[in-house]
């Protein structure tokens, strides 16, 4: 059975309450692969789910050639394979950003590579 919530639950309800989130396509698919093959919640119900967030507070940020080209220079410049284990979609999430916008995640590597990058973080909790 699909775990709904996690520690970051409140901390996302808010941050989506305010109405200016956005999630790059690319961590989109993301949501979409885990949501089904780990968590076996099937991807037309997890958009099912998420579609009165793309009518109201979510935003997405489309993928274009200059956020491809500034996702690939952040990749090659900040990974590394054991101590800085980026995704090509992490780097996506960072190239996508503005440089008023915040990255929220619970994942310390992306924290990381987006304080470098100079953008603003919410470091959300992660799993135990």
């Amino acid at each position: 059975m699909p775990r709904q919530g996690g520690p970051a639950a409140p901390q996302v309800r808010a941050i989506l309450r305010d109405g200016d989130a956005s999630v790059a396509t690319a961590n989109l698919v993301e949501v979409l692969d885990v949501s089904q093959r780990v968590r076996g919640l099937p991807i037309k119900r997890t958009l099912e789910i998420l579609e009165p967030l793309f009518d109201s507070s979510l935003q997405t940020m489309s993928l274009d050639i200059a956020v491809a080209r500034r996702a690939a220079e952040v990749r090659t410049k900040h990974y590394h394979r054991s101590s800085r284990p980026i995704s090509l979609a992490d780097a996506v999430l960072i190239a996508s950003a503005q440089r008023d916008d915040s990255i929220a995640t619970a994942d310390p590597d992306v924290l990381a590579v987006a304080r470098a990058e100079n953008l603003k973080t919410v470091a959300l909790p992660g799993e135990s």
